[in-house]
């Protein structure tokens, strides 16, 4: 599901996930829920849309 930017703890998410981009990692954990959430890098890399709305899909709007 797309992020909420006026969800509480929206700077804290999108500052986990620069962080994960930037040491290369897929990956970060939401700081609220604790759930595994994949990178816009990682996603892209993968080369498609799996049409499973993730959070920073790149795919915006392309459904395969």
């Amino acid at each position: 599901m797309k992020l909420d930017p006026t969800r509480p703890d929206y700077a804290e998410v999108m500052a986990r996930h620069e962080a994960a981009v930037s040491c290369g990692l897929s990956t970060y954990i939401d700081p609220t829920t604790g759930y595994t959430v994949m990178t816009a890098a990682y996603l892209e890399a993968r080369g498609f849309c799996c049409s499973s709305d993730c959070r920073h899909c790149p795919w915006e709007g392309i459904q395969e």
